[in-house]
């Protein structure tokens, strides 16, 4: 085995940096979204695609084998979803990829950038600290038997009611007004 393939190491540290990426964690796809591309959209929370997106992994029909987004599609959707796209390098379509669950939403390709702008204002719009904690507890707990998930869980509750943004979310709320968060 060659002790450097040219783009691996380049790519290990593009899906590391990616998969640190808490600014943007929803991609808008359109097009072709094929190989490393797939790879790092799957690597996205939410993902919405247009309705003329073709998704893959052609990897094979070359010689190779898409090692680096191995995992990404392995938590994205099915195992032998994965293994089949990888195995055959077969692409498929929106629908498809809707129907295998990856995909957060569809739609026409002139409404990709409003669906992802109305996402993005709505993810926007929740408390930071409250989204930073539940998406880590998400990821933390993914996998987990139901007990041992509700005893990480269960402490987190106590931890986001202690926050600022969490007696602002319910004071604005009784007060029936938006709140007006700190991120603390």
């Amino acid at each position: 085995m060659p002790r450097h393939i040219p783009g691996v190491v380049s790519w290990r540290r593009c899906s590391r940096t990616c998969g640190r990426w808490a600014s943007r964690p929803w991609p808008g796809v359109r097009g072709y979204c094929l190989a490393g591309g797939f790879g790092l959209a799957l690597s996205c929370d939410l993902v919405v695609a247009s309705d003329d997106s073709t998704f893959g992994t052609p990897e094979v029909n070359v010689g190779l084998w898409p090692y680096m987004i191995t995992v990404p599609l392995c938590r994205s959707m099915p195992p032998k979803r994965a293994l089949e796209l990888m195995m055959t390098g077969r692409r498929i379509d929106a629908a498809e990829a809707d129907r295998f669950g990856f995909l957060t939403r569809v739609v026409q390709p002139a409404e990709l950038d409003v669906a992802v702008r109305e996402l993005t204002a709505a993810l926007a719009s929740a408390s930071p600290s409250a989204m930073r904690l539940g998406r880590d507890s998400f990821y933390a707990t993914w996998g987990m038997a139901a007990s041992e998930a509700l005893a990480v869980l269960h402490p987190m509750l106590t931890v986001a009611t202690g926050l600022e943004d969490a007696t602002e979310g319910i004071t604005a709320f009784l007060e029936k007004r938006k709140p007006e968060w700190t991120g603390r």
